[in-house]
């Protein structure tokens, strides 16, 4: 009996251990400009978020440099009603060279807001967090050609973010 418990231990300890089959890390780029980043960029895809249930179309996030080191967040999409806005704060995390940010709508309850991957010219970057729940890819412009657009994809699959949950966001 106590052989059979030690064997059903191991092999739950075991299973638990090895149960992430992505042991990939999640990083961050090296460094980022935050005067080179801030301003307006358009959402060409996203694992779907519950706060953005109701955006059909125009995703879009518009960064501002703000005092004291601050950058503010305002997001907007198109809906079946309008125009729905939501406005916050981001706030780099000690060390990051500001490539990971953390963002808040809603204080106290603050997110990781990595960037994954960033375009040398600036015109695409790659957002998402360090558990893989969120993953957003940004542009400068409402369309990313085909090579940029791949080459965003593979920043994200070198990282162990599954695909299959991108979904493409219609940009007008």
């Amino acid at each position: 009996m106590l052989r059979n418990l030690i064997v059903i231990f191991t092999l739950l300890l075991c299973a638990c251990v090895t149960s992430d089959k992505n042991e990939t890390k999640v990083t961050s780029v090296d460094n980022l400009d935050l005067l080179r980043y801030a301003g307006t960029w358009y959402e060409i895809g996203s694992f779907p978020m519950f706060f953005q249930r109701h955006c059909i179309a125009n995703t879009q996030a518009n960064y501002t440099l703000e005092p004291e080191g601050k950058i503010g967040v305002h997001n907007q999409c198109l809906t079946e009603n309008g125009i729905d806005k939501a406005d916050g704060v981001a706030e780099a995390v000690d060390g990051s060279n500001p490539a990971r940010l953390r963002v808040s709508f809603f204080r106290p309850f603050w997110a990781d807001y990595w960037i994954l991957g960033l375009d040398s010219e600036y015109r695409w970057a790659l957002v998402g967090n360090p558990d893989r729940h969120y993953l957003w890819l940004l542009s400068r412009s409402k369309k990313l050609p085909q090579d940029q657009l791949d080459s965003a994809l593979e920043v994200a699959r070198k990282q162990g973010f599954d695909l299959t949950k991108l979904h493409f966001t219609v940009q007008h």
